[in-house]
Protein backbone atom coordinates (compact mmCIF):
# COMPACT_ATOMS: atom_id res chain seq x y z
CA UNK A 1 0.00 0.00 0.00
CA UNK A 2 1.73 3.19 -0.82
CA UNK A 3 1.53 6.15 1.12
CA UNK A 4 -1.40 7.80 -1.25
CA UNK A 5 -3.83 4.82 -0.25
CA UNK A 6 -2.71 5.57 3.27
CA UNK A 7 -3.56 9.50 2.79
CA UNK A 8 -7.11 8.44 1.12
CA UNK A 9 -8.26 6.30 3.50
CA UNK A 10 -7.01 8.29 6.72
CA UNK A 11 -8.40 11.30 4.79
CA UNK A 12 -11.80 9.35 4.40
CA UNK A 13 -12.09 8.29 7.59
CA UNK A 14 -11.47 11.23 9.46
CA UNK A 15 -14.20 12.69 6.60
CA UNK A 16 -16.36 10.00 8.06
CA UNK A 17 -15.82 10.79 11.65
CA UNK A 18 -16.64 14.61 11.51
CA UNK A 19 -19.98 13.98 9.91
CA UNK A 20 -20.99 11.36 12.32
CA UNK A 21 -19.82 13.78 15.02
CA UNK A 22 -22.12 16.12 13.63
CA UNK A 23 -25.04 14.29 14.02
CA UNK A 24 -24.30 13.65 17.78
CA UNK A 25 -24.80 16.82 18.92
CA UNK A 26 -27.24 17.35 21.05
CA UNK A 27 -30.49 19.57 19.31
CA UNK A 28 -30.65 21.81 22.23
CA UNK A 29 -26.96 23.53 21.43
CA UNK A 30 -27.91 23.76 17.70
CA UNK A 31 -31.50 25.31 18.77
CA UNK A 32 -29.49 28.13 20.95
CA UNK A 33 -30.00 31.17 19.41
CA UNK A 34 -26.27 32.70 19.35
CA UNK A 35 -25.41 29.55 17.50
CA UNK A 36 -27.96 30.14 14.88
CA UNK A 37 -27.09 33.42 14.09
CA UNK A 38 -23.42 32.49 13.61
CA UNK A 39 -24.33 29.45 11.26
CA UNK A 40 -26.10 32.27 9.02
CA UNK A 41 -23.29 33.96 9.21
CA UNK A 42 -20.43 31.41 8.47
CA UNK A 43 -21.21 30.43 4.87
CA UNK A 44 -21.65 34.55 4.02
CA UNK A 45 -17.99 34.99 5.82
CA UNK A 46 -16.68 31.55 3.72
CA UNK A 47 -18.12 32.83 0.60
CA UNK A 48 -16.35 36.23 0.87
CA UNK A 49 -13.16 35.26 2.27
CA UNK A 50 -13.28 33.06 -0.89
CA UNK A 51 -14.11 35.85 -3.50
CA UNK A 52 -11.42 38.04 -2.11
CA UNK A 53 -8.64 35.05 -2.49
CA UNK A 54 -9.41 34.52 -5.85
CA UNK A 55 -9.82 37.95 -7.18
CA UNK A 56 -6.58 39.66 -5.50
CA UNK A 57 -4.26 36.96 -5.20
CA UNK A 58 -2.17 34.68 -8.02
CA UNK A 59 -0.26 31.77 -6.42
CA UNK A 60 1.91 33.84 -3.46
CA UNK A 61 1.55 37.25 -4.91
CA UNK A 62 -1.10 39.90 -4.27
CA UNK A 63 -2.79 40.80 -8.52
CA UNK A 64 -4.87 43.40 -9.44
CA UNK A 65 -6.13 42.36 -13.25
CA UNK A 66 -9.70 42.19 -14.74
CA UNK A 67 -11.11 40.21 -11.87
CA UNK A 68 -11.40 43.16 -9.68
CA UNK A 69 -13.48 44.96 -12.77
CA UNK A 70 -15.50 41.54 -13.00
CA UNK A 71 -15.76 41.93 -9.11
CA UNK A 72 -16.94 45.59 -9.10
CA UNK A 73 -19.25 44.92 -12.21
CA UNK A 74 -20.79 42.04 -9.77
CA UNK A 75 -21.91 44.20 -6.59
CA UNK A 76 -23.03 47.01 -8.84
CA UNK A 77 -25.54 44.60 -10.19
CA UNK A 78 -26.27 43.42 -7.07
CA UNK A 79 -27.02 47.10 -5.60
CA UNK A 80 -29.25 47.25 -8.48
CA UNK A 81 -31.37 43.91 -7.02
CA UNK A 82 -30.78 42.24 -10.32
CA UNK A 83 -31.35 38.74 -10.72
CA UNK A 84 -28.83 35.88 -10.27
CA UNK A 85 -27.71 35.07 -13.57
CA UNK A 86 -28.06 38.76 -14.70
CA UNK A 87 -25.33 39.06 -11.69
CA UNK A 88 -23.19 36.29 -13.09
CA UNK A 89 -23.00 37.32 -16.40
CA UNK A 90 -22.29 41.09 -16.21
CA UNK A 91 -19.75 39.71 -14.03
CA UNK A 92 -18.31 37.60 -16.96
CA UNK A 93 -18.64 39.51 -19.41
CA UNK A 94 -17.27 42.71 -18.30
CA UNK A 95 -14.24 40.74 -16.75
CA UNK A 96 -13.76 38.94 -20.29
CA UNK A 97 -14.01 42.50 -22.41
CA UNK A 98 -11.23 44.06 -20.23
CA UNK A 99 -9.06 40.92 -20.74
CA UNK A 100 -9.37 40.76 -24.40
CA UNK A 101 -9.18 44.85 -24.80
CA UNK A 102 -6.00 45.18 -22.69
Amino acid sequence: MTIFWIATIGTSLMAFLLKYSGHSVPERWLTHPKIQKVNALIPIALLSALVAVQSFSEKSQLMIDQRLVGLCAAITALLLKAPFPVVVLSAAVSSAAVYNWF
